[in-house]
């Protein structure tokens, strides 16, 4: 499958999280994004050193800038169960925007046609990097890395975009 490109819709599906009460809940991708400008962006696994270090923590210091050029929603993908990505988000207690979902068993991230296969290392099939500008489910933006690189899908290059 080709992988998500500029101009294509994005796929709907279905990504959890735990609530407040820690309790498993579901979202549809397309409820979040329907009218909306978002960034949706995906790492290949929680607790991971780019991700923790670099990736994730460009979209925290830098959301009050994009949510200033428009952006309504941001959105994090991992291939991680909702009770990894919920306590990955409690290790970013500065967070206020972005928002962490699950894709525990990596439909979402085969539909976008990201899936990134690191079973050789241990890892099984996990995201490549990327970071999607969608405006109305419209791609407007898809940066998407090779192999293990963190060069295009940082929050400062959705910035340059917008």
């Amino acid at each position: 499958m080709a992988p998500i490109a500029v101009g294509d819709v994005i796929p709907d599906g279905t990504l959890a999280f735990l609530d407040n009460d820690n309790k498993p809940q579901s979202v549809s991708i397309h409820s979040l994004a329907k009218g909306k400008k978002v960034i949706i962006f995906g790492v290949p696994g929680a607790f991971t050193p780019t991700c923790s270090l670099k990736h994730v923590p460009g979209f925290i210091e830098r959301a009050e800038e994009l949510k200033g050029k428009g952006v309504d929603e941001i959105i994090c993908i991992s291939v991680n169960d909702p009770f990894v990505m919920k306590s990955w988000a409690n290790t970013f207690p500065e967070n206020k925007h972005v928002t962490f979902l699950a894709d525990g068993s990596a439909k979402y991230t085969h539909d976008l046609g990201l899936e990134l296969d690191l079973s050789e290392k241990g890892l099984g099939i996990r995201s490549k990097r990327f970071a999607l500008l969608v405006e109305d489910l419209k791609v407007k933006v898809a940066n998407i890395e090779s192999g293990g690189e963190f060069t295009v899908s940082s929050a400062e290059e959705i910035i340059k975009a917008l």
